[in-house]
């Protein structure tokens, strides 16, 4: 699977989950963003 594939089908879980640990649309696209940079 190639790195966009798997952002392009995993960012909105990944997404929804830090939202739901955080409670903060802004700082959640954040982390999941330092997520995907960590996992390239």
């Amino acid at each position: 699977m190639e790195f966009e594939d798997a952002y392009q089908r995993y960012f909105q879980d990944v997404y929804r989950f830090t939202l739901g640990l955080t409670q903060d649309g802004p700082l959640a696209e954040e982390i999941t963003q330092e997520t995907f940079f960590k996992a390239l």
